[in-house]
């Protein structure tokens, strides 16, 4: 085993990059398929029955092995992690702090928008009387409660781990043999193609906007000048919001627009003003950038 990685870290220099990849996302999928094994027995799950809330546990699985796989793509390719743009330094926790901001606001500007345009509603209350109030409660409640922070804590997990993949190892691998923009949307059709395995049927409208979000992560990064925090909190925002929606369903849409405004089966990603919302992203990061 130590002969071959010696091996690898010797060719590594004449490997094309999409060798690399490819070798990459083999080894992770060989290293994580005992355990999913197991955990797809003791989940009771077949495919391709849905995963519905077996999930979590599956994908907890594949991102715990990631740093493993990271460090000896790392010690390989002869860099670090900070040349993926992955620092612990206080500059970095702001620029995450930032772009959970950034993500929060487009997120209250998306839905906000729709709430008024009344092309999507709040989720009914029981009651009828004083309901206006009841939907402003639920909607607050809604996002502060403690199992919304819970998953906040575990969309900044997801977010961090596929950041450090996409936008710092696979993106700085590619951009040996390709320019920074081929780089990123090589990286970034992967990063779309990557969630097809949790949700084919959900996810095949979405992969548009899955690409995109890439690309505009990307964009984050350069504007962060090559860290991974302000990605990191963007995308950790992006999930926290959207899964606490949807795992809540607590808008839905009024039908006075056609589903691909507002997002084929309620996904905002795989709707034109989902597509918008990462568009205004973009148009905000370039001009930080500039």
């Amino acid at each position: 085993m130590w002969n071959h990685l010696n091996n690898l870290r010797l060719l590594s220099p004449s490997i094309p990059a999409i060798v690399k990849i490819i070798l990459f996302f083999s080894t992770w999928i060989v290293v994580w398929l005992p355990a999913a094994i197991v955990l797809a027995i003791a989940l009771k799950w077949h495919p391709p029955q849905p995963l519905g809330n077996k999930k979590l546990p599956l994908l907890a699985s594949l991102y715990v092995i990631v740093p493993f796989i990271l460090w000896a793509t790392s010690w390989i390719e002869n860099t670090s992690f900070t040349n993926w743009g992955w620092e612990l330094q206080p500059a970095v926790l702001m620029s995450l702090l930032r772009g959970l901001g950034l993500g929060i606001i487009s997120l209250v500007i998306l839905f906000g928008l729709q709430l008024t345009a009344g092309w999507i509603e709040l989720k009914k209350s029981e009651t009828s009387t004083t309901e206006t109030v009841e939907k402003q409660i639920n909607f607050w409640t809604l996002i502060f409660n403690p199992a919304s922070l819970l998953t906040l804590l575990l969309a900044v997990w997801i977010s961090a781990t596929e950041e450090l993949i996409f936008r710092g190892c696979l993106q700085t691998i590619l951009q040996q043999d390709y320019s920074v923009l081929i780089a990123a949307a090589i990286a970034s059709f992967i990063f779309a193609i990557a969630h097809l395995i949790w949700a084919a049927k959900e996810t095949l409208p979405q992969l548009p906007g899955l690409w995109l979000m890439g690309m505009v992560l990307t964009l984050a990064r350069i504007a962060d000048n090559g860290s991974l925090g302000l990605a990191i909190g963007i995308h950790a925002a992006w999930i926290w919001g959207i899964t606490t929606v949807d795992t809540e369903g607590a808008i839905k849409p009024t039908s006075r627009v056609p589903e691909w405004i507002t997002g084929i089966a309620a996904k905002p990603l795989a709707g034109a003003a989902g597509i918008l919302l990462l568009l205004a992203t973009a148009a905000v990061l370039f001009l930080i950038k500039n």
